[in-house]
């Protein structure tokens, strides 16, 4: 995940969905437009009505997805930029997808945790809420390093009281035809997938 590739921001309306992340977000390998992110930006587009019986029926909130995803993003990197991506799309919402990178790099799981916990308090600071996304490492890691890795996604969670998707790639993971040829990213038909695994997540956020 070293190739650079910035998602260009969707226009940005009054109830914002930051997507931060690396290249699993970023579209890496396929069309911007068939990544994930922009998948959820296609599906909140419906404006479906809320109320029942005799109660007059509303709009309910339009969202929108400003993606800001850079290929090859570490969580040192995400976080040296993160106030000022706040300041500029002023998201309610954020789902924070890094650390793949970190553990790719075989760097101190430590150090990932206070990057992600220095921009989940950023978030929260500027009264977003926060999907934090988890990532798992294969086995040649080592029990230690992979395990450590994966529960800091889960420790950082309840220390912050932020929702949490364990693992981005469940949906698909051990399936080799699902991945491009680097074994790392998704091809385009397994971004819907993704997105569906990522919605029920995501959806009590947006009330």
């Amino acid at each position: 995940m070293t190739a650079a590739l910035l998602a260009s921001p969707l226009v940005r309306a009054d109830n914002v969905i930051l997507v931060y992340g690396d290249s699993l977000s970023a579209g890496f390998g396929i069309r911007v437009d068939q990544s994930w992110p922009a998948l959820l930006g296609e599906r909140l587009k419906t404006n479906s009505p809320v109320g029942a019986g005799s109660t007059p029926l509303k709009p309910a909130p339009l969202w929108t997805v400003s993606n800001a995803s850079i290929s090859g993003e570490t969580t040192a990197g995400g976080r040296s930029r993160f106030a000022a991506a706040l300041a500029q799309f002023k998201p309610k919402v954020v789902i924070l997808e890094l650390g793949a990178n970190d553990g790719l790099r075989g760097l101190p799981v430590v150090q990932m945790q206070d990057n992600l916990t220095a921009m989940i308090k950023l978030a929260k600071a500027s009264h977003a809420h926060v999907l934090l996304v988890g990532m798992r490492m294969p086995p040649n890691y080592g029990p230690v390093y992979t395990h450590d890795f994966e529960q800091a996604f889960v420790t950082l969670a309840k220390q912050q009281k932020i929702a949490l998707l364990p693992f981005l790639l469940e949906p698909i993971a051990g399936q080799r035809d699902a991945f491009q040829a680097d074994g790392l990213h998704p091809i385009a038909a397994m971004q819907s997938k993704l997105l569906d695994h990522i919605y029920p997540s995501l959806v009590p956020l947006l009330k």
